[in-house]
C-alpha cells in the first residue's frame, strides 16, 4: 500500500518518530506503515541528512542523462545493499563484479552516491543524543521538594531471567518510597509505581532522574512519554547530566547499599527478590540511622506531601500573551501552512510559542522549555 495521498509528510514523519522510539524494527515498520523496507531506508537517510525538509518531495530530475548508470545496474546494486545491509559499496561492487564479470559496472565513487540517493547509506558519526537539561535544579529543603528516581543496574536471577530494580526516593529525608523488581524498564511497567507512589504519598515538586529511557527521550526537550505525564501533573521532570551521577549523589549512595544488602547473591526469581527489596526498604526507612541527617531515620523526618494526585488528569493551559499550537498525531504543528515536527511524545497537546525576536520564539510544553523555534528555516534549537 503506498503513501497516502494527503498528509504524505505527517506519515513519513510518523514513521521517523516510530524509527527514533527504537521500538520497531525496519521489518515491523514496513508493516506497520505498508510500505517497502526500501522506501523506509530512503526516508531515514533523508531525514539524517536535511531532517523534516528531507521529507519533502524533491523536483523530478531530467527523464535522461547521457553518463547515467543504467536503471538495471541500480537496482542490482540497490538490491545487493538490501540483502547485504552491513557492507560498504566496496564490498558490495566486487561482489558484484565476481557475480557478474560481464556487467559494465560503475566506479566505486558511483556506487557509494546510487547507495546515499536511495538512503541506504548510515552515517555513523550522527548520532542522536537527548538534549542537555537547561533549567535549574529545585532547591532541597523540605520532604517532597524533590524525589529521585533511577533503575539501578540490571541483573540476572538465579532463574536467568533479567530483574530491572527501579527505585523512587525523597533526597530531603532519604526515604526510600519504593523498590520494585521489573522485568524491563518500559513505560509500561514503570508509569504504574509512579502512580502508586504518587497516590500513596502525593506529588513532589520536581522528579530528578538521569537521561535514560524511560524518563527521557531523543527530542525536543528531552520530553519521554513519563516525562509528559509527570509535567501534566505540574512535576518538574529534572534531568542529570551525562556522566555526572554525583548530581543525583544521594540516590545512587542508596543504590551501592541496597546491591550489597539484596542482590549479592541474586535471587532465584522475582517473588524472591521482591521480598528481599521489601525487607531492605523497611530497615532502611525505619530502623538504620542515617549519619547525612544527623543519625537519624528517613520516617522520622519524612511526611506525605499535601500535594493529592487528581482525580482527573488536568489539561494544560497557557496565558493570553502565548501563542498556542497543537500537535498533531504526526508530532508536528501548522505554521503558516506548514507542517513543522515538534516531538511524538507530545501528539494531542498543545504547546505555547512566545516572540524573543524578529523570527525566533521561545517554545515550551506548560513550564518545560522545548527549544527556540526559528519560523524562517523552520528548525528548533535546544
Amino acid at each position: 500500500m503506498p503513501w497516502k495521498e494527503t498528509s504524505a509528510v505527517e506519515q513519513r514523519m510518523e514513521l521517523i518518530t516510530n524509527w527514533l522510539s527504537q521500538n520497531y524494527s525496519v521489518v515491523e515498520l514496513s508493516r506497520i506503515h505498508g510500505v517497502s523496507r526500501k522506501t523506509i531506508y530512503k526516508w531515514l537517510g533523508r531525514y539524517e541528512t536535511d531532517e523534516v525538509d528531507g521529507l519533502k518531495e524533491h523536483g523530478r530530475a531530467p527523464l535522461h542523462h547521457p553518463n547515467a548508470t543504467g536503471a538495471e545496474i541500480v537496482e542490482m546494486i540497490v538490491q545487493a545493499k538490501l540483502v547485504h545491509q552491513r557492507w560498504g559499496p566496496k564490498k558490495l561492487l566486487a561482489r558484484l563484479e565476481r557475480e557478474h564479470p560481464d556487467g559494465r559496472w560503475p566506479a566505486l565513487s558511483t556506487v557509494s552516491e546510487i547507495l546515499r540517493r536511495h538512503g541506504l547509506v548510515k552515517h555513523r558519526h550522527q548520532r542522536h543524543h537527548t538534549p542537555p537539561y537547561s533549567e535549574p535544579f529545585q532547591a532541597c529543603h523540605e520532604p517532597n521538594a524533590v524525589w529521585s528516581a533511577d533503575y539501578k543496574g540490571q541483573f540476572r536471577l538465579g532463574n536467568g531471567r533479567l530483574c530491572y530494580p527501579l527505585t523512587i526516593s525523597d533526597n530531603y529525608s532519604r526515604y526510600l518510597l519504593g523498590c520494585w523488581a521489573l522485568e524491563h524498564p518500559s513505560y509500561e511497567q514503570t508509569q504504574p509505581w509512579f502512580e502508586w507512589s504518587f497516590r500513596e504519598y502525593g506529588l513532589p515538586h520536581a522528579m530528578r532522574t538521569d537521561n535514560g529511557a524511560p524518563f527521557a527521550a531523543v527530542t525536543v526537550g528531552g520530553l519521554s512519554r513519563l516525562a509528559v505525564w509527570f509535567i501534566k501533573l505540574g512535576v518538574r521532570p529534572e534531568r542529570i547530566e551525562p556522566g555526572q551521577p554525583q548530581q543525583n549523589g544521594r540516590h545512587e549512595r542508596m543504590h551501592r547499599t541496597l546491591k550489597e544488602a539484596t542482590v549479592a547473591p541474586p535471587r532465584d526469581n522475582y517473588e524472591q527478590q521482591q521480598r528481599a527489596f521489601d525487607r531492605f526498604q523497611n530497615e532502611f526507612d525505619n530502623e538504620r540511622p542515617h549519619e547525612a541527617i544527623g543519625q537519624r531515620t528517613p520516617a522520622s523526618i519524612y511526611k506525605r506531601s499535601p500535594r493529592r494526585y487528581p482525580s482527573k488528569i488536568p489539561k494544560v493551559e497557557y496565558d493570553t500573551n502565548t501563542l498556542v499550537r497543537h500537535i498533531h498525531t504526526s508530532g508536528c504543528m501548522k505554521w503558516k501552512g506548514e507542517a513543522i515536527y515538534v516531538a511524538g511524545n507530545l501528539s494531542g497537546e498543545d504547546i505555547g510559542l512566545r516572540r524573543i525576536s524578529e523570527h525566533e520564539w521561545d517554545m515550551r510544553y506548560s513550564f518545560h522549555h522545548l527549544g527556540t523555534f526559528d519560523e524562517r528555516n523552520g528548525k528548533i534549537k535546544s
